[in-house]
């Protein structure tokens, strides 16, 4: 049986930046037990900085707020008030977000960011665990030069497409994608869409979406520059997947829906495809980290699914869900997948990437716990 170093031997202190918003009281529902770390600083913008947690936020989660949290008082969002917390989550708005996450990073912390500030920095992961963890060799190398690093959650829709083409372009060669999302109110944020705006109504523009779902895919499908490999682009070559996204906002409140065709690199029966799917697993179900799905790709193999109200909460939210799968006359195979915007998409997919991160070693030695071994 090997052994793979799995858990800090003590929790490890974080901070969470913009934790009154939607993203941030994810976070903090997601972290409120967790076994590797312990939120000991929340910060929030200048209006609710001072304040304590309870009087600030409107709370918007099923589950209650942690008493612990509710108690604390939130700090303005800069470097002095994440000191002694090697590892920062950020829920801040991308307009927000950028200098920000950069100052944290210099000071030493690892960032772990939801925002799309840094998503296609040239020297920055973007990271969906089970599809491109190697991307963390880039962070560990500039950790190793004593200053920290971010790593960057995907967009909340890209990263229920990746999971489900990386098993397709492993085993069969991926050329092209065209992708048609059905996103969830959530994804807008507080205080999200009008409700004149979205009931009874479909809106087929999210602004800055499209772009998104095209080349983030295409960075996280990417492989790592070799060295000494001529180009330019930084440490990432993107895959050459050609991708054509259209992206509407619908009246459902979680769970972002995604109508996917695709042309693979070599003809295949369609029960390959399924077996690609159903045999996936990753670097996160390897370690078994605390928050990775047992399975991360479910088939649902029911005609009518999958569907945000029935199937979003597959492994609390962190799986995606596959089916409708069937040829397409224009492309290959065309299928529909589910994720689950604001647990997968968001706060649960960032915090699956801290564990994996933790995993990989990039926060030994900064004054931290040793890593325990477990046996596999």
């Amino acid at each position: 049986m090997s052994r793979e170093p799995s858990a800090p031997a003590g929790k490890i202190p974080v901070a969470v930046l913009g934790a009154t918003g939607s993203v941030g009281q994810r976070f903090l529902t997601l972290l409120a037990d967790h076994p590797w770390f312990e939120v000991v600083r929340l910060t929030a913008s200048d209006r609710s900085a001072g304040r304590p947690y309870r009087e600030a936020v409107s709370w918007v989660q099923a589950a209650p707020k942690s008493e612990r949290i509710a108690g604390m008082d939130l700090l303005p969002t800069e470097a002095a008030a994440v000191a002694g917390c090697p590892l920062v989550f950020s829920a801040l708005d991308a307009a927000v977000a950028g200098p920000v996450e950069a100052e944290l990073a210099a000071a030493g912390h690892l960032v772990v960011t939801n925002a799309g500030s840094h998503r296609m920095d040239p020297d920055v992961p973007l990271v969906v665990p089970e599809v491109n963890p190697d991307h963390l060799e880039v962070a560990a190398g500039q950790i190793a030069r004593g200053v920290g690093a971010i790593l960057a959650n995907p967009n909340c829709s890209t990263i229920g497409l990746a999971l489900a083409l990386k098993p397709l372009a492993d085993a069969f060669g991926l050329e092209r994608v065209h992708v048609v999302t059905m996103q969830a109110v959530s994804g807008a944020g507080l205080p999200g869409v009008a409700s004149m705006q979205i009931l009874d109504n479909v809106i087929p523009w999210i602004a800055g979406e499209e772009e998104k779902v095209e080349s983030e895919t295409r960075k996280i499908l990417g492989r790592l520059r070799a060295h000494g490999e001529s180009g330019i682009g930084g440490w990432f070559v993107d895959h050459p997947v050609e991708v054509s996204a259209q992206c509407n906002r619908v009246p459902v409140v979680d769970g972002h829906t995604a109508c996917v065709s695709v042309g693979l690199g070599r003809r295949v029966a369609i029960d390959e495809v399924r077996a690609a799917w159903e045999g996936f697993a990753g670097e996160p179900q390897r370690l078994r980290l605390p928050s990775a799905p047992a399975r991360p790709i479910h088939f649902l193999d029911r005609p009518d699914a999958p569907q945000p109200r029935l199937h979003r909460d597959l492994e609390g939210g962190m799986a995606a869900s596959v089916e409708r799968l069937r040829p397409c006359p224009l492309l290959g195979f065309r299928f529909v997948t589910l994720s689950h915007n604001t647990v997968r998409g968001a706060a649960g997919g960032a915090l699956l990437l801290a564990e994996l991160a933790v995993a990989k070693g990039l926060l030994t030695g900064r004054g931290l716990p040793a890593m325990a071994s477990t046996a596999r």
